[in-house]
């Protein structure tokens, strides 16, 4: 079970890889049935980034994959991802796991896709 403190500590780490780069992101983490838990957002990030940062870490859950996945399907024209319900073709998006098991999903917005890869797995890792 993914508990809020989990939650807080997964975040602490994205926002430490946004904030030592300088990027203003929202960062959502999800439970395992994709319900939101935690959201926070720069105060500077645009707000088109909130319900972003939350489909995508609802699809890491509901597709148990990062969204990367999507991404590169879709890049090499593999266009059906763009068909599936709920399926968010632009990394930032990752299942959070323990134990080999998903517990929830986190999702990142505000910056490049690979950026927001990059602050997803920050976050992670701490897991």
């Amino acid at each position: 079970m993914l508990t809020l403190d989990d939650a807080r500590r997964i975040a602490a780490a994205a926002e430490a890889e946004a904030l030592r780069n300088e990027w203003r992101v929202v960062i959502a983490v999800v439970d395992d049935g994709g319900h939101l838990l935690y959201l926070q957002r720069s105060h500077d990030t645009q707000f088109g980034s909130v319900e972003t940062a939350i489909c995508k870490a609802h699809a890491a859950v509901a597709f148990q994959r990062p969204t990367k996945i999507s991404e590169d399907a879709v890049l090499s024209g593999r266009l059906i991802h763009l068909a599936l319900p709920g399926v968010i073709p632009a990394e930032g998006g990752v299942p959070l796991l323990r134990d080999g098991q998903v517990i929830g999903g986190l999702g990142i917005s505000g910056v490049r896709s690979f950026q927001d890869g990059q602050i997803a797995q920050a976050g992670a890792s701490v897991l």
